[in-house]
């Protein structure tokens, strides 16, 4: 038995006929042999709307059917369907045809395409990134063929207008359907839709239109530059097609770990080992930094791990207004392999020296020893 029209597009017997369009078209889109290839049960639904969407969409049909029922239209007699064989060839793209008037997969000739950008990871040094730099680099990419002027065709030859499609890019095919005759238009196999042929191409890029070459690239890193930073180089990508502008070249600032800093920001970090006498008595020592090096007053009684702010001994802003600081980190070393004369007075400085004074600020164990202390009572 033979569903009701109406039922299998789901639309009542008043529905307008944009409406009833508008239900076909979503049931075909989902359900089409193209769309789920191989589906016997999507390709019935199909064959099913596409049947009530013939009879739905003409008044005279609709009429009959809305008075007689099935019997009212005869599919299997003169001027009918039979069994829908022909429409399985019905494409997708052929129910936009009818709906929209252009092919879903179907284009015009095509025109200028901007060719693709690149991407060149360079790998710096910290002192390049902070201060800048000029560096050159090698990036593989296509040309526009000199030889032809990017045309494809030998000099003193020009492409000629695809004898298929008659230069448009396209081919359009007459097919019968449910609906009568419907026009399709698809992209010409002849020219692949460029709507020209190269009947003597170039010898220099094989009709291709581009070259394959090695471009040495100057790159200028400016002062401050941070890792991931992307230079951009309008025009010093791919080449285009047909005339099309080239596309850009985006160099990524890889920097290599530096040895001895450490960049947060425009800021500078390092540790720098001191003595104990100097920890103990204060002392001026150099610092290394990436301006070269400074003095720096370490006072008396430094504790190890004390950090120190020397201003303006950063990176450079990338955009002006000075430098980042850098932050010295001393570390007291203790001293090994001493002789007994050193160990001898060390351990006299033990015994004329309080532990507490030794220690010099209190300990985080000392506190928590305190706080117990005065819990217990």
């Amino acid at each position: 038995m033979k569903r009701d029209y109406y039922e299998v597009l789901g639309v009542g017997k008043s529905a307008s006929l944009d409406e009833i369009k508008k239900a076909y078209r979503k049931i075909a889109k989902e359900n089409h042999p193209d769309v789920k290839p191989g589906d016997k049960q999507a390709e019935e639904r199909f064959k099913e709307a596409t049947e009530a969407y013939a009879v739905l969409s003409s008044p005279e049909k609709k009429a009959k059917y809305d008075q007689f029922g099935h019997a009212g239209v005869d599919f299997n007699g003169q001027g009918g369907f039979g069994d829908f064989s022909d429409f399985a060839d019905f494409g997708l793209g052929d129910i936009f045809e009818m709906f929209f008037g252009g092919g879903m997969g179907g284009q015009r000739r095509q025109g200028p395409t901007r060719g693709s950008d690149l991407r060149f990871d360079l790998t710096i040094t910290l002192h390049e990134a902070a201060f800048g730099a000029k560096k050159e680099i090698e990036i593989p990419l296509s040309e526009t063929c000199a030889n032809c002027g990017g045309s494809g065709a030998a000099p003193g030859t020009h492409p000629v207008n695809c004898s298929q499609c008659g230069g448009t890019g396209q081919v359009r095919a007459v097919q019968r359907t449910p609906f009568g005759q419907v026009a399709t238009t698809r992209t010409c196999s002849a020219c692949n839709g460029q709507g020209t042929m190269i009947s003597t191409p170039c010898n220099k890029c094989n009709g291709r239109g581009k070259v394959r070459e090695v471009k040495k690239i100057e790159v200028n890193i400016p002062a401050g530059s941070e890792e991931g930073l992307s230079l951009r180089y309008s025009g010093r990508g791919e080449a285009g097609e047909r005339g099309g502008p080239a596309g850009d070249l985006y160099v990524v600032l890889l920097v290599k770990p530096h040895e001895f800093f450490e960049r947060r920001g425009n800021d500078i970090y390092c540790e720098i080992p001191i003595t104990f006498v100097q920890a103990a008595l204060g002392d001026e020592i150099d610092v290394p930094t990436i301006h070269g090096d400074v003095k720096m007053k370490v006072p008396e009684g430094t504790q190890t791990s004390k950090i120190f702010r020397i201003r303006g001994m950063g990176v450079p802003y990338r955009r002006g207004g000075g430098n980042g600081d850098q932050h010295v980190r001393v570390i007291v070393s203790t001293p090994t392999k001493l002789d007994e004369r050193q160990k001898e007075l060390l351990r006299e400085f033990g015994r004329i020296t309080p532990e507490a004074q030794q220690r010099g600020k209190k300990s985080l164990w000392d506190k928590v020893k305190e706080n117990v202390k005065d819990a217990i009572g």
